[in-house]
């Protein structure tokens, strides 16, 4: 069989860990994650690199969650598509009963899983546009955009560092830049590995 798999680079991470060495995926492309800064152009993309895959694989992993604009998403390309139920990538990482558990316990919580951490404020920066007012310290805007929050949550998936970013470190560094109190919690990778065997049963019945 032959699987395409077009994911947000948030959760590179976590694939990486379970299809290095898969020889079922052909295909293997990881999207700029600031790209949900722009829905309806993220849809727009993700459609297109998806259509691209028609006569090269047999069936796509969408590694995202609706994230805003995909709802509806796998009726809308050319090539058999699974992709995540919940709202954004750590819905999927967590769960619906625990990401709301958590959010429950500090409603101004961070959610820092390794794609995020790995990010740091880098990334934050170029999510949030911070760095559009020209002359001025991105740092001013995200203090008071961290002004409600409280801490910062790293979820860790049991994926360890790679080339040399250590994401624990990374997402204490983060806390430590808002001033927010640093947590951790366990998840497993539960949601990844069910659409994995999703997607190899659907691209079984289409080869």
């Amino acid at each position: 069989m032959r699987i395409g798999l077009i994911a947000c680079d948030i959760l590179e991470p976590e694939f990486e860990h379970l299809i290095k060495d898969d020889p079922d995926f052909v295909h293997k492309e990881y999207v700029e994650f600031a790209l949900h800064a722009y829905p309806d152009e993220m849809r727009e993309k993700l459609i297109e690199k998806v259509n691209a895959l028609k006569g090269k694989v047999d069936a796509v992993i969408l590694g995202y969650a609706v994230c805003q604009s995909l709802g509806g998403f796998t009726e809308a390309v050319d090539v058999p598509t699974v992709m995540f139920d919940g709202d954004d990538c750590i819905c999927v990482l967590l769960g619906t009963k625990e990401y709301t558990r958590e959010k429950k316990i500090c409603t101004g919580t961070w959610f820092s899983s390794p794609g995020w951490a790995r990010e740091g404020m880098d990334g934050l920066i170029k999510e949030m546009h911070l760095d559009s007012v020209e002359g001025m310290d991105p740092m001013i805007f995200a203090d008071m955009l961290f002004e409600s929050y409280e801490r910062c949550l790293y979820i860790d998936t049991g994926v360890k560092k790679r080339d040399d970013c250590d994401y624990l470190e990374r997402s204490k560094e983060f806390a430590k830049l808002l001033k927010l109190k640093h947590d951790e919690r366990k998840c497993d990778l539960t949601a990844i590995e069910d659409i994995i065997r999703k997607v190899k049963r659907l691209a079984e019945n289409v080869s």
